[in-house]
């Protein structure tokens, strides 16, 4: 039998109270879920130049930050005297950073596995929608919670898996469909829930791994041809599924690559992964076939520099990808071909954004890399905030929030107008 708890008030009466605006960034990686905005976003700050707030937040967490109707979602897990620590989701003013709700999700088994040095026990980023918070801790359980008050709607725990290193993908919502992938140690599956109960919608395994199991990348809703597709890359293989049953629609197998940590992207009439460690290999696929199209649809791939953690960005016809050394490509997104790169320094974890014309790159000491795309490195801009940070970028209107390990700052160009 599921374990989930609803509450008496049906989601449907709740999506007048907080709207989700055009322009929200309310999940990983903004609107469209790879990394653009239209800015434009301040380029020059440090450590307290063009910083509007900075915000402690309580425990450690390295999911993204996401804005809603004036509203910032994250969530973060705190120690506890005893046990495992209490998995936790927050709201913050936006434009005050003002602590609104604090609100318990789940408390962490004290037997269960310690994440990786890098990674954290609140790792996925929320997604808003419709007056709706959605939480997701992995292997530890997935919620709704309402936005207004943090109020539990429903939360599961049915979908637990073995963990290796912790948690990591973040959630979608295409429909009435709350989908993420579930790579552990003993399960590997796509889960998709219905939004409104969490209930389980389907459950579609992956099959064909034939190294190790585990990975931890977040799926990407496309449309080809005017079907949708769910982008799901785990260990070995990437999978095209039917949003509202979880039917495999095509699939390509890359072989024994494994912890795959960036999300797709689509460009150019192509779907772009990354194959995770140890041989990252980056795969351009065209989407319009059917089955297994392992050796018909595979566009180009790349091997040269390509990360093991940061996602991809697509401006106009180029590829821009940091690998996690701090090696910043350029690459032709039709052919593969290298137009340029550039060594940046840093070591790097989060996924670059695109906005008001610039690119912005965050490395894991807080250092922000502008520049300019085109034809050869411009750079715009270096800015120092230093300290550690692994989540990524979100945007405001015309601010920038950066979560570090122990706070969330809100920077802007004092020009910037207020809200």
């Amino acid at each position: 039998m599921q374990r989930v708890v609803s509450s008496v008030l049906a989601c449907g009466m709740l999506a007048a109270i907080v709207p989700v605006k055009a322009g929200d960034w309310n999940q990983f990686r903004g609107p469209d879920g790879q990394g653009h905005a239209p800015g434009p976003l301040p380029t020059k700050w440090d450590a307290t130049t063009n910083i509007t707030w900075r915000k402690e937040i309580p425990g450690l967490g390295w999911s993204s930050p996401v804005i809603a109707a004036g509203k910032i979602y994250l969530t973060t897990a705190v120690p506890l005297k005893t046990g495992g620590p209490s998995l936790r989701a927050l709201a913050l003013d936006a434009l005050t950073g003002a602590v609104l709700w604090n609100q318990e999700v789940f408390v962490e088994d004290a037997n269960a596995p310690k994440p990786h040095k890098k990674n954290s026990h609140a790792s996925p980023t929320p997604v808003v929608e419709a007056g709706m918070v959605y939480v997701h801790f992995g292997h530890m359980g997935t919620a709704c919670l309402r936005a207004q008050d943090g109020t539990k709607v429903w939360a599961t725990q049915d979908h637990s898996y073995a963990p290796m290193h912790g948690n990591g993908g973040s959630p979608i919502l295409v429909g009435d469909r709350l989908i993420f992938s579930a790579d552990g140690l003993d399960k590997q599956h796509i889960i998709a829930l219905e939004k409104s109960t969490g209930k389980l919608a389907w459950k579609t395994p992956r099959k064909g791994i034939t190294g190790l199991p585990f990975s931890f990348s977040t799926p990407l809703v496309i449309t080809v041809n005017g079907q949708q597709q769910i982008i799901s890359v785990g260990s070995s293989v990437v999978l095209a599924l039917e949003p509202k049953t979880g039917r495999e629609i095509w699939r390509v197998s890359f072989g024994k690559g494994y912890s795959v940590v960036p999300k797709p992207i689509y460009a150019n009439g192509l779907v772009y992964i990354c194959t995770g460690y140890t041989t990252p290999t980056l795969l351009a696929i065209r989407p319009d076939g059917q089955g297994d199209v392992t050796q018909t649809h595979v566009a180009f791939t790349v091997k040269k520099n390509v990360p093991l953690n940061p996602s991809l960005l697509a401006v106009g016809d180029a590829i821009y990808m940091v690998s996690d050394s701090g090696v910043l490509t350029c690459l032709d997104g039709k052919t593969g071909a290298e137009r340029w790169s550039e060594r940046i320094g840093g070591a790097f974890s989060a996924s670059p954004i695109y906005a008001g014309g610039r690119v912005y790159l965050l490395d894991e000491a807080g250092t922000t890399t502008i520049f300019t795309p085109g034809d050869k490195f411009e750079l715009v801009a270096t800015n120092k905030l230093g300290e550690r940070s692994l989540a990524s970028f979100a945007v405001d209107g015309q601010a920038l929030f950066v979560r570090t390990e122990k706070a969330l700052y809100r920077i802007e160009a004092k020009s910037s107008p207020k809200k």
